[in-house]
């Protein structure tokens, strides 16, 4: 348990005498072997064996201050406060080094005041004491507390101004930070950078540019400041501004100028950045050229141009250029798993993931991320349980595809052991939840995805509503659908297209005519969807169901877009149940023509025609569909009207 800052003055004084007790001196064979040990201590640290290095440590017998320090160090960056507490309490000789690096633990953190306590008893401060704490207070947004220290400061370097430039810049005081930054007295590369993309995180990219080339007229190039140049190449592509990034590009020596002294020039990172701007824009001739004119590369320059071709699905190039590539790392790969996946070739990504020279946890996902999404369930569960033989632990990602894949076979008992796994390994955020209300509303158990929907309570999201108006719907829960799009209004939700079709599916399922219109028009004048064919197809099913043919004729003809076979096929069967022959004929001609190999609209007209005993024109329906070689499908009953 930490010891409370308000007692650490207490306990210092009392150890304030240790602080300048010497250690009596020792033979060179004994400074010979506390040096082994020390370092011994720090391989154990650096290699985050730190127990095993407090073993070392308190068996030795002979320990000097540096051995003391190491490990205060590693229980620093373990952040392991209380031990490193401890441990700087019970040290015979502290230097300066055990007072910053206690100090910096407390900053680390978050507890300043603690730190704070430390440094104001410490007798022989430097400058890294004051930087310490005055980093700690601009770091936690105490701007105050850090000018008062900074005035105080008897000492200040570059390191100094940097934390306050910094501090203002994470609190948004640009201008603040802009005035300290013209004040130094001196300038290193670092002071640059955190100025530059201080300001672009802020949206100041003008600005940025402007303090750039001032600075770069006042140093004469003095400073290497390519990594703001790079900074600000970055920030322009993030931001769609090509131009200007490539302006800055051609500002960056090329080459070292023989009768100048050039501290800078471009490195892979810059042409990288700007490489990137053009990808991120798609303008990949761009990308391609400056890549060409390159003379060196490393693994980022082939990836960001193999993903910028993948992106335009221009895989033949990225193909190319992977087999070109010295060394593909895991990445690389990935991209060309993900990229065939995305353009429907799943053989062709599983053939680059079977010749994977090593896999991480992004190469199993995207495989099965690419079997569901193209309908190769069996395949998406056997990479699943390879993942697991192989040693590689599921993520959400994973099970959130292998959750798809369960509602699209309808495999309630995958699914709960799914489930079983996400309960197990992740918190369930909000897609994952959602992912798992989908699932259980089209395997039927809409009691699961309901108690799901509601442990969420306010984190839902739209998607959450839709996933559970849609299993209401398609269920046979039209009245409960109906009801939770209700709330889901007074609750201000808006709905999206896909909410609109659960509803208007649920309005076709209770013959709730009147309803459907209303939504239908609500969607449209209320919320400015625009309908899409899912919807029309609803709408004339509902209509046409009431007996309102005509209408839903006059709601074909009134589409924005073309009519497909779900809304014929919903007229056509409309027209059967109420008899409407004279539509029908409408409606089957344009199925028809959608689909010329279906025998749907052939044998549900030619049934039509000999219910009303129209055997002439049933016969031509079925001549019709001889001469076409038009073959029923299975589960029709064709009447053969010649025999009567």
């Amino acid at each position: 348990m930490l010891i409370p800052w308000s007692r650490l003055r207490t306990v210092l004084s009392s150890h304030l005498h240790l602080y300048t007790r010497p250690y009596s001196k020792i033979s060179p064979e004994t400074a010979s072997n506390i040096r082994t040990l020390n370092n011994k201590i720090t391989h154990l640290i650096r290699n985050s064996k730190l127990d095993e290095a407090r073993m070392l440590f308190n068996s030795s017998k002979q320990r000097n201050t540096v051995t003391w320090n190491s490990m205060l160090g590693g229980y620093v960056r373990r952040r392991d406060i209380t031990k490193a507490r401890q441990l700087f309490d019970e040290m015979p000789e502290r230097d300066t080094v055990s007072w910053n690096t206690m100090i910096s633990g407390y900053v680390g953190c978050g507890c300043i005041e603690e730190g704070k306590v430390l440094f104001e008893v410490m007798r022989c401060r430097d400058i890294v004491s004051w930087n310490t704490v005055i980093s700690g207070y601009a770091k936690n947004g105490r701007m105050d507390d850090a000018l008062r220290l900074f005035d105080q400061a008897s000492v200040k370097n570059v390191v100094t101004w940097n934390a306050m430039v910094t501090g203002f810049l994470q609190n948004g005081e640009l201008g603040k930070a802009v005035w300290f930054f013209k004040k130094m007295p001196e300038r290193d590369a670092a002071s640059v950078s955190a100025l530059v993309s201080g300001l672009i995180r802020n949206g100041e990219l003008d600005k940025a540019g402007k303090i750039l080339l001032e600075v770069s007229c006042e140093n004469d190039d003095r400073l290497d400041m390519v990594h703001a140049y790079n900074t600000l190449i970055a920030g322009y592509g993030q931001r769609g501004r090509v131009e200007d990034a490539r302006r800055l590009f051609d500002q960056i020596p090329y080459q070292q100028d023989q009768n100048r002294s050039v501290r800078f020039k471009r490195n892979v990172v810059s042409w990288n950045s700007m490489i990137m701007c053009y990808v991120k824009t798609k303008d990949i001739l761009s990308a391609r050229i400056l890549f060409d004119e390159m003379m060196e590369r490393d693994t980022c320059s082939w990836n960001t141009m193999i993903s910028g071709y993948i992106d335009v699905s221009d895989m033949e190039e990225a193909s190319k250029l992977f087999r070109e590539m010295p060394n593909p790392d895991v990445y690389s790969w990935n991209s060309m798993i993900s990229g065939y996946a995305q353009m429907g070739k799943v053989e062709k990504a599983h053939e680059f993931f079977e010749k994977m020279p090593e896999r991480n946890r992004v190469s199993w996902n995207s495989m099965i991320a690419a079997c569901e999404k193209n309908k190769r369930y069996k395949t998406a569960v056997e990479l699943f349980i390879k993942m697991q033989l192989d040693g590689e632990k599921p993520d959400r990602h994973t099970l959130s595809s292998l959750l798809s894949t369960c509602a699209e076979i309808v495999d309630i008992k995958l699914g709960i052991q799914i489930h079983q796994q996400v309960i197990k390994i992740v918190v369930p955020d909000v897609p994952l939840n959602n992912s798992l209300i989908t699932m259980y509303a089209r395997c039927g158990s809409i009691t699961e995805a309901r108690a799901i929907f509601k442990e969420m309570e306010s984190r839902k999201d739209v998607i959450s509503w839709n996933a559970m108006i849609g299993g209401y719907a398609s269920h046979g829960y039209a009245n409960k659908a109906l009801e939770l799009f209700g709330v889901m209004k007074e609750l201000s939700i808006k709905p999206t297209y896909i909410t609109f079709i659960s509803v208007l599916s649920a309005c076709a399922n209770t013959g709730l005519a009147d309803e459907g219109r209303m939504h239908f028009k609500s969607m449209v004048n209320d919320y400015g969807i625009e309908p899409r064919v899912e919807h029309y197809a609803t709408l004339v099913d509902i209509v046409g169901r009431s007996g309102q043919l005509d209408e839903a004729m006059d709601v074909i003809k009134g589409m924005l877009i073309e009519p497909d076979k779900a809304v014929w096929g919903a007229l056509l069967g409309a027209c059967k149940v109420h008899n409407n022959i004279k539509l029908a004929r409408v409606a089957a001609e344009a199925l028809i023509r959608l689909e010329p190999e279906s025998s749907t609209a052939y044998v549900l007209l030619h049934n039509m025609y000999v219910d009303i005993g129209q055997w002439d024109d049933a016969t031509e329906i079925r001549m019709l569909m001889e001469k076409r070689n038009i073959r029923k499908a299975a589960g029709y009953s064709l009447v053969d009207s010649s025999s009567r």
